[in-house]
């Protein structure tokens, strides 16, 4: 084969899956509110520099920083609220891009009544990382998420409540 390349690329790509269950004491559609306003999400948001809507309700673009050890990266994402069922459901794709790394992935939220008024929040988030990243960062990628999403959440919860 003349002109022909033997090199071969692979790409690391790593896919996580994260959930969890959280108690809000507040009627449903307090929440809903809170949690379906990217406005009032930066307030909890680590790491995020800049948050634009895109289109009002359903498109916004965002700046954000986040360390896994010593790898560090700012990642522009754009994502969009793909299926609404207010004060019910939501789930939202998004598309993340730093150098040399991007993530795609999707996240659920279901709401439901709890006890004395409260409002129960099962939430999901499939995430798959390539490039860079995902080959550097893979052993303290689990670790690092889950830290900065009960961080997120312990933050919603104070926020609605209070």
């Amino acid at each position: 084969m003349t002109g022909a390349s033997s090199r071969t690329s692979t790409r690391r790509k790593t896919c996580n899956e994260f959930q969890g269950t959280l108690t809000i004491n507040a009627p449903r559609q307090k929440v809903w509110a809170f949690l379906t306003d990217p406005s009032k999400l930066t307030e909890c948001a680590p790491g995020l520099e800049t948050l634009d809507v895109i289109v009002p309700n359903e498109k916004f673009r965002a700046v954000a920083s986040a360390g896994f050890g010593a790898i560090k990266a700012t990642f522009l994402t754009d994502a969009t609220w793909m299926d609404l069922d207010p004060p019910n459901r939501a789930s939202m794709k998004f598309h993340a891009a730093a150098p040399g790394s991007g993530v795609d992935g999707t996240n659920e939220m279901v709401l439901s009544d709890g006890e004395n008024g409260s409002t129960v929040l099962n939430w999901s988030s499939d995430i798959t990382v390539v490039g860079a990243i995902a080959s550097l960062a893979a052993r303290l990628m689990g670790v690092v998420t889950q830290k900065l999403t009960g961080a997120f959440f312990e933050c919603v919860r104070k926020k609605i409540e209070h």
